[in-house]
């Protein structure tokens, strides 16, 4: 297949996924809020279990094509070590920061929300930068060790073990695990439940970028005899366009 038709599917795929993503965490946000009843606890609830199944679906879907990475540090992490070529890093992120935005466009367009609106969710402070660092560190180690440690039939899992980790995160962090530098700049332009105020967007995404490098530094020295090229970060790339060749 042609390479430029090859990354512009995949391309695509993570637009669509990361999408479809962002309307499952913002839409799942307004209705949660909306049946709850004022119960935060109860409406959080609701939010992390839609979030969790959306993403095991999401990665099982897309992932064949794209690698599932919906992820601005997942994308850098796996070129960091092999997996997707530097030159094409730009296509993903630029895909992933868009699906971002049309993901919160359709989930407020689907509520009767305006299409775009500025977070007044105050997320500021030391223990919200700790807690996006030390969630996506735990993000990139789950995808680390389960694809790579558990090689050759770790990647089937990574989509369950990541929907699973990120369950888990919304409750044992303070910032409840955005863990994704384009979640976190197309929440900030979502004045809802799951909103994050544009001005501590910044803060969020430098403690993700710490938290994926120190988490891919450790797993090359925890697993010293994998070799270096990732071949698929969350799966491997390119799956479906190879079996209809």
């Amino acid at each position: 297949m042609n390479a430029t038709a090859s990354l512009r599917r995949r391309a695509v795929a993570e637009l669509a996924g990361t999408a479809l993503l962002l309307a499952t965490v913002v839409g799942s946000g307004i209705m949660a809020e909306r049946l709850a009843g004022g119960n935060a606890a109860l409406a959080l609830l609701c939010n992390t279990v839609a979030t969790g199944a959306g993403l095991v679906a999401l990665i099982l879907t897309f992932g064949p094509i794209s690698g599932g990475h919906f992820n601005p540090v997942v994308t850098l992490a796996d070129a960091s070590q092999g997996g997707l070529p530097w030159p094409e890093v730009g296509h993903y992120l630029a895909a992933q920061v868009a699906g971002a935005f049309a993901g919160v466009a359709l989930a407020h367009a689907m509520f009767g929300a305006p299409v775009f609106s500025a977070s007044t969710h105050v997320r500021a402070g030391g223990a919200q930068l700790l807690s996006e660092a030390v969630a996506t560190f735990g993000l990139l180690s789950v995808i680390w060790g389960v694809s790579r440690a558990r090689a050759p039939r770790g990647s089937a899992l990574v989509p369950f073990a990541v929907g699973a980790y990120i369950t888990a995160a919304y409750w044992f962090t303070a910032s409840t695990s955005f863990a994704n530098p384009a979640v976190t700049l197309g929440r900030a332009l979502s004045n809802t439940f799951a909103g994050i105020r544009p001005i501590d967007a910044p803060g969020f995404i430098a403690a993700q970028l710490v938290g994926a490098a120190a988490a891919t530094a450790l797993f090359r020295w925890l697993v010293p005899a994998l070799p270096r090229t990732a071949g698929g970060v969350v799966v491997p790339h390119g799956e479906l366009e190879r079996a209809s060749e």
